[in-house]
């Protein structure tokens, strides 16, 4: 099972492909400093094998090491998501770098 991550800026979303095929997304918007993450997908005949957390987990991290944008988690995964990994709630709050 070959994954692969990708940025989609002018789709607005993080994409996780398996074995080349669209497995999970993550859909955003920007508002002004903030990345808004409002949905997360995974293709059903996928659900069950983490693949929502490894997409959720990459777009934070992209957001974190490449842009100034703090994240509003309006999706109820991506919220959940935070809830799990409180080590990385100073995203949730404004950036100054």
């Amino acid at each position: 099972m070959a994954e692969e991550y990708a940025h989609e800026p002018d789709a607005h979303r993080y994409v996780l492909r398996v074995d080349g095929q669209i497995a999970s997304v993550v859909d955003y918007t920007v508002l002004g400093d903030a990345l808004s993450m409002t949905r997360t997908f995974t293709n059903p005949n996928l659900r069950g094998r983490g693949l929502a957390g490894k997409i959720v987990e990459f777009a934070v991290d992209d957001v974190e090491h490449n842009t100034n944008y703090h994240v509003v988690p309006m999706c109820w995964y991506v919220a959940q998501w935070f809830d799990q990994h409180p080590e990385r709630s100073e995203l949730l709050r404004a950036r100054t770098a």
